[in-house]
């Protein structure tokens, strides 16, 4: 089931690098200091974005959506990228 949640670029584009700032870390970089800084970062500008202050916005599905929206739209840019 899609679900249509308009959710701003600005805040899909902070999940999107928090994602792949998360998966840098992951991999066990040597610059793990900076990464998770830029986590944190992240995170702050993820929660405190003004999306959030509507009530009906702040379920833990809502925030899930975002997630699964975020991975989405890396898929399809490392479809297009292998593409060309």
């Amino acid at each position: 089931m899609a679900r249509s949640t308009p959710f701003p670029q600005d805040l899909i584009d902070a999940q999107r690098d928090w994602n792949r700032t998360y998966a840098a870390l992951a991999a066990r970089p040597a610059h793990t200091t900076a990464l998770r800084r830029r986590l944190q970062l992240l995170s702050a500008r993820i929660a405190a974005h003004p999306y959030w202050t509507a009530t009906e916005r702040r379920s833990a599905a809502t925030r899930a959506e975002l997630r699964r929206q975020a991975r989405a739209l890396e898929e399809r840019e490392a479809e297009s990228c292998g593409r060309s």
